[in-house]
């Protein structure tokens, strides 16, 4: 998309009213400190209004937010590598009911190996979020395939399928799966067949060393917004804003992107756009209710808590993130350095807004714009 493809938030259906008064409480928290930096776009059907954008650059205030500015946006790698099962499931080379043990049998240490790649895109795997020695492996700028290892080690949290806690570590072993299948690492996968395809050329896995290594790289590495990181990351070599981490290519919250590319994906999943490179069979089972038919999934989590494959459906009791305005049928990913974009198939919707500051468990800031834009939506 470049700035001819971009209407008015009335030819795209928005109440400018409304629209402007979501930019301006982003603006709002941005110049109060709240969030050092902030963008957002939204679009309905074909139509997309040009992102909007303010803050700082860099934490030190020195630079205002650039236009053609990448966040980290940690989490929403998830649904991302989630597509690179998917489409690998379209392709016959996996089921979601494999166990993962057939393409990592090393993985089945320590009573893991009844884990289906089902049980890890929905958060019943059993395993653990990060890894006991995580911070660890940081502070050792370990490979990924240092995690990996540690995933095959770690014992489970609870039994396979029998209730839900959101885990990391699971789609480290979908990347690790991605690789094994194809030959490919799971950044070469998911830049040759989705963000090459969806012209999300700003978007890394993983940014590529050479953006540290020459003065052509050090020009494009200025676009990478800063993070305001948590207590225990500060004066580490391993924070979110260090070479280790953005160019290690966690698929678990690697990705680097755009405001407007993550909105060619989101238009994709909605069935827009030149190119769709997942079925309406694998968008469709990707964002229904997958717990529903999980017997020994807890009834509560089932009933109230939702989960598609790499996709969290809306929580109607829970204002995090997505806002209390959401459609029924609308499903997204936040992450934790302050990300979180959602799609409603209701009204043909989509949400990314992009922040630099951490706002877990409860997403406040994220969840106030989230509905401010929802309230502009038709």
């Amino acid at each position: 998309m470049t700035d001819a493809d971009f209407v008015s938030p009335q030819a795209a259906g928005l109440d400018p009213v409304r629209r402007k008064f979501a930019c301006e409480l982003l603006e709002r928290f941005s110049a109060d400190g709240t969030l050092p930096a902030g963008a957002l776009i939204a679009g309905v059907g074909d139509s997309v209004v040009a992102p909007f954008l303010c803050g700082r650059q860099t934490l030190d205030g020195s630079a205002s937010v650039r236009d053609d500015a990448m966040f980290l946006v940690a989490s929403i790698t998830k649904p991302i590598v989630g597509t690179a099962a998917l489409m690998l499931v379209e392709r016959g080379e996996i089921t979601l009911s494999d166990k993962v043990i057939e393409y990592v049998p090393e993985f089945g240490r320590n009573g893991k190996s009844g884990v289906r790649i089902r049980h890890l895109l929905t958060h019943t795997s059993g395993l653990p979020d990060m890894l006991p020695q995580n911070v660890e492996l940081r502070k050792e700028h370990a490979p990924l395939s240092a995690f990996v290892e540690g995933t095959c080690d770690v014992g489970l949290d609870f039994a396979t399928g029998r209730g839900v806690k959101y885990q990391s570590m699971g789609f480290a072993m979908l990347g690790e799966i991605v690789h094994r299948v194809t030959g490919l690492t799971c950044a070469e996968f998911v830049r040759k067949e989705i963000f090459e395809p969806l012209g999300m050329l700003d978007s890394h896995l993983g940014l590529p060393d050479e953006w540290f290594e020459s003065a052509d790289g050090a020009a494009k590495l200025e676009r990478v917004v800063e993070i305001q990181v948590p207590d225990e990351q500060v004066g580490q070599d391993w924070n979110w804003n260090g070479r280790y981490w953005r160019t290690l290519g966690a698929p678990w919250g690697g990705l680097l992107t755009t405001p407007v590319d993550l909105a060619r994906f989101c238009r994709m999943m909605l069935g827009h756009g030149d190119m769709q490179i997942l079925s309406q069979a694998a968008i469709r089972a990707a964002t229904r209710n997958q717990l529903e038919v999980m017997p020994d999934v807890p009834e509560i989590d089932r009933r109230t808590r939702g989960w598609g494959l790499g996709w969290r459906l809306n929580w109607p009791a829970h204002s995090a993130n997505f806002g209390d305005l959401s459609g029924s049928r609308s499903y997204g990913h936040w992450g934790a350095t302050g990300t979180v974009c959602w799609m409603d198939p209701e009204n043909d919707s989509f949400v990314v807004l992009l922040t630099t500051r951490p706002q877990e468990p409860h997403g406040t800031w994220l969840a106030r714009v989230s509905n401010a834009v929802s309230a502009a939506l038709p």
